[in-house]
């Protein structure tokens, strides 16, 4: 006999346990199914976010950067460190116990909102407007309502299959036993620069091969050079136009690759990460069989997540639109309010980007070449931290904070930080850009002085040549 529940989620990373409690909170009788487990085999909730993407990534980056500033930063506020050591094995230990906490969180979760979960993969037994059964572990659910929120996988590269030794995935780049002297990463995107710089600041000697003849290229180009020039100076060497030509392994990796001048080149390396994408997790949900339409790997939705079977929705990296934890988390709630009747909207311009370098790069909106080529009439305002009073008393003013407004006007059309605590100063600009306000609306708010947040203020009356502080 079946188990019968409303709503069933396969996933319980971001965009899945976010659906399955909001469905719950909806009184709606709601279950999730998850196949991550620990190193000894419990169940691990929270998916490739939690256990070895976002959630460890960050402790890392939070480490190495305490490593790096009490080896180098701190003699400048007065405070001398001799006899520094790292203790890497505390470092992945203290990592360890951050993933755990996270995956207990959303088991608690669970419990509070009453979510059945089923350990294990998810696999369509049938589906259509009679309802859906799905098989796991030995079981059968049944249900009205199925979100699929299997996530994404990385890309492997042709002929260098990970062995998570000397070939990682970023599963292996956060489980590297001992630091790495020559460090090797192919994709100079969100996941190459993060974990390249965990390892640099811990004593890597850092290559970064890029296959497009352009530095972040999704970033507005004046955020990409500015970054450009903090991160080579940092120490990180990056290769832009590389084509790699063969990968081999025996007690390193030899990686052969022409270069942007089309001239062979060959390098050696201790370890290799490589970080060229992510693939849609599809395999193994049975798709074909129920009559769920893919489109190039991916799930195919309409603008509601609704796929080609009705009762069956998608959401996260197995949809399109962009691969953000965040993103995901605002379908699977979006989708669970829309099987509970409601309207909501998930506004895809608003979406933040955020890369956790040193310093921290955000953005949300449109980059000033893309109004360029849209043929939009804009205007620009940038601040520059080193004018900032709070991001001198910290230490820390590299970057700046860049407003684009509508020429006529003035709403705000995208906005563009490098710098300390960019991550959270996104926050602001995307709440103005929700509202629809103008980059003078954010000049007339008062902001606490002194604070980075400030630094939001003067590049919003920059747009109109009124900054006070530059």
């Amino acid at each position: 006999m079946a188990q019968s529940f409303d709503v069933v989620v396969i996933g319980g990373g971001p965009g899945g346990y976010v659906a399955a409690i909001r469905a719950a909170q909806l009184g709606l009788k709601t279950a999730c199914i998850d196949d991550w487990k620990t190193p000894d085999g419990k169940p691990a909730l929270g998916g490739t976010c939690t256990n070895i993407g976002c959630i460890p990534s960050k402790a890392l980056l939070q480490s190495s950067e305490n490593f790096e500033q009490a080896g180098h930063g701190f003699a400048d506020h007065g405070v001398r460190v001799k006899g520094l050591e790292l203790d890497l094995a505390q470092m992945q230990k203290r990592k360890d116990q951050v993933v755990k906490a996270s995956n207990d969180g959303v088991a608690y979760l669970f419990k509070k909102n009453k979510v059945a979960f089923f350990h294990g993969r998810g696999s369509f037994v049938k589906a259509g407007p009679e309802g859906c059964e799905i098989a796991v572990s030995g079981e059968t659910l049944s249900a009205r309502n199925v979100i699929i929120a299997t996530g994404s996988s990385p890309r492997t590269l042709s002929g260098a299959a990970f062995d998570e030794k000397l070939i990682l995935s970023n599963d292996g780049a956060l489980a590297i036993p001992e630091v790495p002297k020559r460090l090797g990463v192919i994709g100079a995107g969100v996941i190459g620069l993060e974990m390249g710089s965990v390892w640099r600041r811990l004593g890597s000697e850092l290559t970064i091969l890029e296959a497009l003849p352009v530095f972040l290229g999704a970033a507005d180009e004046q955020i990409a050079r500015e970054a450009w020039k903090i991160f080579t100076k940092q120490g990180l060497k990056i290769e832009l136009g590389v084509k790699i030509t063969g990968v081999k392994t025996r007690k390193d990796v030899t990686v052969e690759y022409t270069d942007a001048e089309d001239k062979a080149q060959s390098a050696i390396f201790d370890r290799l990460i490589v970080s060229i994408g992510r693939i849609a997790n599809t395999e193994g949900l049975n798709a074909e069989a129920v009559g769920l339409k893919l489109e190039r790997g991916f799930v195919a939705v309409d603008e509601q997540c609704r796929t080609s079977v009705a009762g069956v929705w998608a959401i996260g990296d197995v949809v399109r639109g962009p691969m953000l934890a965040h993103k995901a988390e605002e379908e699977g709630v979006a989708v669970a309010e829309r099987i509970a009747g409601q309207h909501p909207h998930v506004d895809f311009n608003t979406i933040p980007w955020v890369i956790y370098t040193t310093p921290e790069i955000a953005w949300v909106g449109k980059t000033e070449q893309q109004l360029k080529a849209e043929g939009v009439a804009y205007r620009a305002g940038t601040f520059p931290f080193m004018a900032n009073a709070r991001a001198r008393a910290l230490g820390d003013t590299a970057g700046l904070v860049k407003f684009v407004a509508d020429a006529k006007t003035d709403a705000i059309l995208g906005v563009h930080i490098i710098g300390a605590f960019a991550s959270e100063l996104i926050a602001e600009a995307v709440v103005a850009m929700e509202f629809r306000a103008s980059s003078e609306d954010i000049g007339m708010i008062c902001h606490a002085h002194p604070s980075l947040s400030e630094a939001m203020k003067d590049a919003a009356l920059a747009v109109d040549r009124r900054a006070l502080n530059i």
